[in-house]
């Protein structure tokens, strides 16, 4: 009896056990939509295949499509990228899969980000060894033929095909999930810009500028044979001569030394010389060039002085064209950085299932340059004037430390974090002197060593 009552423990413990697991990988409810029978909103194979095509060709031979995708990755990753984890461990594994020499994380990002911008999309093969060592590799977006998502769900991908070869051939690559994520497992990772809802695809930013790059393109080297045509001349010698040989026997003399430009030519009244030269008269060529220029500048999101091409000679017109600039980095820049967290946050999880010192459930952050120096210097003027005002009212204790940090950050531009800076509610320099019988305290807080009214905030 007692046995049979514990193999039925044994069995429902068993159960419950599996229940919970099953429970676990549900991660993803069954979603109560599906999509209609309308055509996919991405674009056709061949159609997606050409556009990458030519955005690499693009770019490759067209400076002002370099130049586009060079400013968006010297903007967006700047004087680099940093892994931060306040977890000592977690923290020096990040950096050395960061720098690992299979990975250089620091130097592929700029070519990721190119790429990013040329092809709208990045897939990533993530591999990991016996040690637990993750490797990025990232694969051309012109290899991936197809994804294969959800039947009700577009976002949930499930995996990759991707052609290896001018034969047809094909790999699988099964797509990153969390929970049935394993060690000796390759996946694959897809991010995407610039793609429209029911969508899977991600599009170029280069994708509309395609047309205007190669008719600013033709319209340059025409404007190039036209200037070099219109300094083209001939001399024609016009006199008279007794029959076909004595023309022939001057041409051959002429011929045979031409005049240089700049010499004395003397003739007699037999002879009179004239020069052709074709008359192109095109006073609206400037015009015409800097419309198509305008066309590929609001295309790309970038004021004209980014492109060679100073729009007016004031620099507060100038400053001001960059505005919208910046916040169309800041958020590719806001995009990348998740990206590069997602990746980190996977290789983190991997090793954890091998090292226990590793601790999967700590917060990575993606920390980027700034993209402009003259907003820190904005910034620290509105901190050192606003600060003054703060620190007077944290003193006549009107705020707490904890709104004291938030109002300077906030005019610094940045988050407080409250795990760097705890903050005490038994602080006793936050606690209010005691009111005595003859007159009221003071608003001022007091230290409670020296007794002394305190006249500096320290945070």
């Amino acid at each position: 009896m007692k046995t049979n009552l514990i193999v039925r423990l044994q069995t429902y413990l068993a159960k419950q056990k599996q229940k919970q697991q099953r429970q676990s990988l549900q991660t993803i409810p069954e979603l109560p939509f599906a999509f209609s029978s309308e055509p996919s909103r991405d674009r056709l194979p061949y159609d997606h295949q050409a556009i990458l095509l030519q955005a690499l060709d693009a770019w490759r031979s067209n400076p002002l499509a370099r130049r586009i995708v060079g400013l968006t990755s010297q903007y967006v990753v700047g004087g680099g990228i940093r892994l931060q984890c306040s977890h000592n461990a977690t923290e020096q594994f990040l950096s050395r899969w960061w720098q690992h020499e299979l990975n250089q994380c620091a130097l592929r990002v700029y070519e990721w980000c190119d790429e990013l911008t040329r092809a709208g999309e990045l897939f990533f093969l993530l591999s990991t060894d016996a040690a637990g060592m993750t490797y990025v590799r990232a694969v051309p977006a012109s290899q991936i033929i197809a994804i294969d998502t959800a039947d009700n769900d577009l976002q949930q991908e499930q995996c990759y095909h991707q052609q290896t070869g001018i034969l047809g051939e094909q790999k699988r690559w099964l797509a990153y999930d969390s929970q049935l994520d394993s060690p000796d497992q390759t996946v694959m990772l897809h991010f995407a810009i610039n793609r429209p809802p029911g969508a899977v695809r991600g599009e170029s930013d280069l994708a509309p500028l395609l047309v205007w790059l190669n008719r600013y393109a033709i319209w340059l080297e025409d404007r190039a044979r036209l200037n070099r045509y219109r300094n083209a001349f001939y001399f024609v010698v016009k006199a008279r001569f007794l029959g076909e040989a004595e023309r022939a026997a001057r041409q051959a003399v002429l011929n045979a030394a031409p005049p240089t430009p700049g010499s004395i030519l003397v003739t007699d009244e037999s002879e009179q010389w004239e020069v052709i030269h074709p008359r192109l008269e095109s006073h609206e060529a400037s015009a015409d060039g800097l419309s198509i220029k305008k066309m590929i500048a609001a295309g790309a999101g970038l004021p004209l002085h980014f492109l060679a091409e100073p729009e007016s000679s004031t620099r507060s017109t100038a400053e001001a064209a960059g505005g919208p600039t910046f916040r169309h980095f800041e958020q590719r820049q806001l995009f990348f950085t998740e990206m590069l967290r997602q990746m980190a946050v996977i290789a983190v999880r991997r090793r954890a299932m091998i090292e226990p010192a590793i601790d999967p459930q700590e917060v990575i952050q993606v920390q980027a340059a700034d993209l402009s120096a003259r907003d820190n210097a904005a910034l620290a003027i509105a901190t050192q004037a606003a600060s003054n005002t703060f620190f007077d009212l944290f003193d006549r204790g009107l705020i707490d430390r904890a709104e004291l940090m938030r109002m300077v950050y906030r005019f610094a531009g940045e988050v407080p974090s409250q795990e760097t800076y705890p903050i005490d509610p038994d602080d006793p320099a936050r606690q209010q002197p005691e009111k005595s019988a003859g007159k009221a305290a003071g608003n001022k807080a007091v230290d409670p060593d020296s007794g002394e009214t305190r006249g500096i905030a320290k945070v």
